[in-house]
């Protein structure tokens, strides 16, 4: 556009263009243009339109401010500058009320945030317990707390509490585990900005060498038992008594998973990590043939009423063992007989048998020993055995 279709006003420096059509109240629009020198060569920068904002008055104090700032050395020399200056002034402010925001966020409001992409990630089970916990343990502890107020202390207190009321060590460490995924979802989304305070407490630990497996009989009066009620819940009673599976395992085992000519179960996706392999009994193989001969599907080898995939075990195995009483009296939920129960079975027969610690890890799926190394207590004649070899060797 040439000089010819400017128009100056009365002010020295400033000028404008017209627009050929629109027009801002009764006056074609303007748009504003500034005119001025800068380290001895003529600068000239747009302002804007009429109906931006932009007068003639606001526009020549502008101007008039620029040059100022070029005579004195001081502020920015040309409108480029000073809109980088108020873009940068106008980030920090920004930045300064997100940090302002996140000092004053509470950690009640991080859980709800929290628990509420948790349940699109979790299944609802997992969800509920952690809002349980929440309320009856940490809400009256927190209050209106902020997340940076949430101390060491505070959390050594609600140990304390938890520990004073008999609460079991694995639920103690619930509740640090929820406490530490809420404060890594707080630093992941920018609304806590500290470190996480769950990395420096101490974990209560549990003692894992009491653990609860059944003896020959129970087994055989809780399969019979289960046999009356639901057949589908004993045949995982027994795949787990047999094989040592999860209940998760059991619930994503397909046919695919199953070589009947080898007698072999293929477990993926285990809590390890790890893919193992499985070794039929008779009695597995027997029962999964008479499953697979009168299943019409070929994807799981368990399935709900519905067709869906099972997420947990029926409460046909709780009321079973109610009714034989095997939990009666027990108060310590490690000695108590769950479905989990007979994993831990099938792994303390085994060692009971002779079978060493190293085939047995291979079997459950252990990623370490030492988490097999719980069950060595109950092979004291092996040990003695292997003394004995020992002994005789050398003397």
């Amino acid at each position: 556009m040439s000089d010819s279709t400017r128009k100056n006003t009365k002010i020295s420096g400033l000028r404008y263009r017209e627009h050929a059509t629109r027009k801002h109240g009764l006056q074609k629009d303007k748009y504003f243009i500034i005119r001025y020198m800068v380290d001895g060569k003529r600068k000239e920068e747009g302002l804007g339109w009429l109906s931006e904002g932009w007068t003639e008055k606001k526009a020549a104090a502008r101007l008039f401010e620029l040059k100022e700032n070029n005579r004195t050395g001081q502020g920015p020399k040309t409108l480029a500058e000073k809109r980088e200056q108020s873009k940068k002034a106008q980030e920090q402010e920004e930045e300064k009320q997100k940090e302002d925001s996140v000092k004053l966020i509470t950690f009640s409001e991080v859980f709800e945030k929290y628990i509420a992409q948790a349940r699109q990630d979790k299944n609802e089970k997992s969800c509920d317990n952690e809002v349980s916990i929440f309320k009856n343990w940490i809400a009256s502890s927190v209050e209106n707390k902020t997340m940076n107020e949430i101390t060491l202390d505070l959390l050594e207190q609600i140990k304390k509490a938890m520990s004073d009321a008999g609460k079991a060590t694995k639920t103690i460490r619930h509740m640090l585990a929820l406490v530490r995924q809420v404060f890594n979802y707080a630093i992941n989304r920018d609304l806590y900005s500290g470190n996480n305070p769950v990395n420096k407490i101490k974990k209560p630990s549990s003692d894992n060498r009491r653990i609860r497996f059944l003896t020959k009989k129970e087994a055989s009066t809780l399969l019979e038992h289960l046999s009356k009620s639901s057949e589908q819940v004993h045949d995982m009673a027994l795949l787990s008594l047999h094989c040592g599976l999860r209940a998760g395992e059991i619930f994503s085992l397909t046919w695919n998973d199953v070589d009947f000519e080898h007698g072999i179960l293929s477990i993926k996706d285990t809590k390890s990590g790890r893919n193992r392999s499985a070794i039929m009994t008779r009695d597995i193989k027997k029962i999964l043939e008479e499953n697979k001969e009168n299943s019409e599907t070929s994807g799981l080898v368990f399935i709900s009423t519905t067709g869906a995939k099972i997420t947990e075990i029926s409460n046909s195995f709780a009321r079973a063992v109610n009714t034989l009483g095997f939990n009666n009296g027990v108060d310590d939920d490690r000695q108590k007989v769950v479905f989990h129960t007979l994993r831990h079975t099938y792994a303390s027969w085994l060692v009971m048998s002779g079978v060493d610690l190293y085939t047995v890890q291979r079997l459950m799926g252990h990623s370490t020993i030492s988490m097999t190394e719980r069950y060595s207590h109950l092979a004291p004649d092996h040990l003695k055995k292997a003394v004995g070899m020992f002994e005789a060797h050398y003397t």
